[in-house]
């Protein structure tokens, strides 16, 4: 038998080259979807924008650019601008407000989530005028869920947030929060046509000096509500969305609150409407322990003592005339001397005797308090019969 010799079998190369193909063929078609997308995204900006022109907010950016490829994409803003025309109760006004940068994050795998990071410092200014509030923070952030269609959750977060008012010598603070975080959501199982959104506000280590002499210090809070009556998410002016809630019966269902101040602490629960017009309305139930200390922190006896600017009295007191009480005092003073002078000294035990008359004793968190309504008529706030403070219409 002869022996019979085979040539070796030459081995296909297909399996060599497939593996490498293919990765060039997905590569070639993901950079391809990825451009596609990102020109996309300039487009759907565009379109948004026009949309919140309608409402009175118009958007502005002075450079656009688009990266985060492969897998992200990054659209950076820089030299942004808002301008808000007829968001308020006055159609004539007009705000601009001007950012550094804005940078908003998607992921290819997860579009409907989108980042948002801001980079300060923000000015603040009326139209055609100098900027006349300056905002700065270390981080600012904000995430939404549900794009492009109805958004599902939303979140607003800032350290180290500071207002300031410029224009002047040197900066004058307005307001200071050491964190910030607001977050909205729609509550599940809501129609499409009457959406309601529950909302969470927390504040922490916050003070406000142009509002309230109380205010002025730092304070925490915790706040829990939930607004019915929206018809939908369209854009629009906010006094056309707060005339419709109103229109619609809508409210404000405030959950939980919880506001912390050094030793004084205040809970309240309760509903707010807006009447016809465009003022809040509706009770809050609220106990507060440490009610003591809220004389001292308005400055009521000092106040009392040294003489009651009307300015002072006009945020604390409204209706109560400056000139009134001193001539009370003098009055006092010439009758009996030192009388006057007796009660001014002895009035803030007076006046602290009298709020804790109102309401009922309760007890908080361990602590001795006093439970009373917060009621709110035509925009008037008032403790008991006291009215406290007056809060504009919102259309």
């Amino acid at each position: 038998m002869s022996d019979l010799t085979f040539a070796p079998r030459r081995r296909s190369r297909f399996g060599l080259y497939a593996v490498p193909v293919a990765v060039l063929i997905a590569a070639v078609a993901w950079s391809g979807f990825w451009f596609f997308a990102a020109s996309e995204v300039g487009v759907q900006a565009d379109a948004w924008r026009a949309q919140e022109a309608k409402a009175g907010r118009v958007y502005d950016c002075g450079n656009r650019s688009v990266a985060g490829y492969p897998f992200r994409f990054e659209v950076r803003c820089t030299d942004p601008s808002v301008m808000l025309v007829s968001q308020t109760a006055s159609p004539q006004m007009a705000f601009v407000a001007r950012l550094a940068e804005i940078l908003v994050v998607a992921q290819v795998y997860d579009p409907k989530r989108v980042i948002a990071e801001f980079k300060g410092p923000a000015t603040i200014a009326e139209r055609n005028a100098q900027p006349t509030l300056q905002v700065n923070w270390k981080l600012g952030r904000s995430s939404v869920v549900g794009l492009p269609a109805v958004p599902q959750r939303a979140s607003l977060v800032f350290d180290d947030l500071a207002i300031d008012r410029i224009g002047g010598v040197a900066p004058i603070p307005v307001a200071h929060v050491n964190h910030i975080e607001l977050h909205g959501r729609q509550v599940d199982g809501s129609a499409p046509d009457n959406p309601a959104i529950e909302t969470v506000l927390q504040i922490s280590g916050g003070t406000l000096q142009e509002v309230h002499p109380l205010l002025a210090q730092p304070f925490n809070a915790d706040i829990h509500a939930r607004l019915n009556g929206l018809k939908d998410f369209s854009p629009k002016p906010w006094p056309d969305r707060f005339r419709e809630i109103q229109a619609a019966g809508g409210s404000v269902e405030i959950q939980q609150s919880r506001i912390e101040q050094g030793d004084v602490v205040s809970v309240a629960a309760g509903t707010l409407r807006l009447n016809a017009q465009g003022l809040i309305e509706g009770e809050l139930q609220m106990t507060v322990a440490g009610l003591e200390r809220v004389i001292p922190a308005l400055g009521i006896d000092k106040m009392l003592e040294e003489g009651v600017p009307q300015a002072t009295l006009d945020r604390v007191a409204p209706g109560v005339k400056s000139q009134d009480l001193s001539n009370l005092f003098g009055a006092l003073d010439r009758a009996i001397p030192g009388l006057g002078k007796v009660i001014k000294q002895n009035a803030n035990a007076g006046i602290s005797a009298g709020i804790n008359s109102l309401g009922t004793e309760a007890s908080l968190e361990g602590k001795k308090a006093r439970s009373f309504p917060l009621r709110f008529a035509d925009g008037a706030v008032f403790v008991g019969p006291l009215k406290v403070g007056q809060i504009p219409p919102l259309f």
